[in-house]
């Protein structure tokens, strides 16, 4: 069975995949889809607010 850390870490490198494929839709995204694209990174992520305002996003 992983460690703690490990879980950790494999959390961390799914999550940062997944905000890249977001982050990729999202330039092409109409307005509606980028609402739907903020409700899953702050499903997501712990920081989001943060990462939304890097990007731009309410």
């Amino acid at each position: 069975m992983p460690n703690e850390r490990a879980v950790e870490l494999r959390r961390r490198r799914h999550r940062k995949t997944k905000l890249t494929v977001l982050r990729r839709r999202l330039e092409k995204a109409s307005k509606s889809e980028k609402s739907i694209i903020a409700a899953k990174v702050r499903r997501l992520s712990p920081g989001a607010e943060q990462l939304l305002a890097n990007w731009k996003i309410s």
